[in-house]
């Protein structure tokens, strides 16, 4: 089966469908992540971290998909930092004291919260913990900071996120509010 093909399936599926997968993939990916981390070393880990940058790529781009009926602008937006990010992450580029894959992450996740929060679909308590979360990644603009901060930016982040996205992999969306903010007449584009 061609990508193409693959993508117009995707593309097809309801929006709480692609919520879900969006969780799913998310939770596979933190998991793998931790595992590059903390038990993979050599040949495997980097396996494991390019695993879970492709799986963190599917989830932006679902998450573009997602919230494009909210304000497509600020969603190309928040998609774009969030894939540079991973870009910086993959090319290990970090300049001396800061960790910019994780502050591009930290404005994502920032970017998408203020999406949340706006869109009718999802409950606006998920927006402000993804908000949440995503300052928690900007303390990463200084090492110094983050290691002060360490751990309670970490749990800052991972806490907002992690709620969002099993929210999102056991509820999805409600798909008639999505489906009227996805025409001309809703939204706030």
């Amino acid at each position: 089966m061609s990508a193409t093909v693959m993508m117009e399936r995707i593309r097809e599926k309801s929006p709480c469908f692609k919520a879900r997968i969006a969780g799913g993939l998310y939770v596979f990916s933190v998991l793998t992540a931790l595992s590059f981390e903390l038990v993979l070393g050599g040949r495997l880990g980097y396996a494991a971290n390019f695993i879970q940058m492709a799986g963190m790529v599917a989830v932006t781009l679902l998450f573009y998909d997602i919230f494009k009926p909210v304000n497509r602008g600020i969603s190309l937006l928040a998609a774009s930092f969030n894939l540079v990010g991973i870009a910086f992450e993959a090319l290990r580029f970090n300049p001396p004291g800061a960790n910019l894959a994780m502050v591009f992450h930290g404005v994502y996740c920032l970017l998408i919260g203020c999406l949340m929060f706006g869109s009718t679909f999802l409950p606006r308590i998920l927006g402000a913990l993804m908000a949440f979360g995503g300052l928690g990644w900007l303390t990463y603009v200084s090492l110094p900071l983050a290691n002060y901060l360490s751990p309670y930016n970490l749990a800052c982040g991972l806490l907002g996120e992690a709620s969002v996205f099993l929210s999102l992999l056991f509820m999805g969306v409600n798909v008639q509010r999505w489906q009227e903010q996805a025409t001309p007449a809703g939204g706030f584009r």
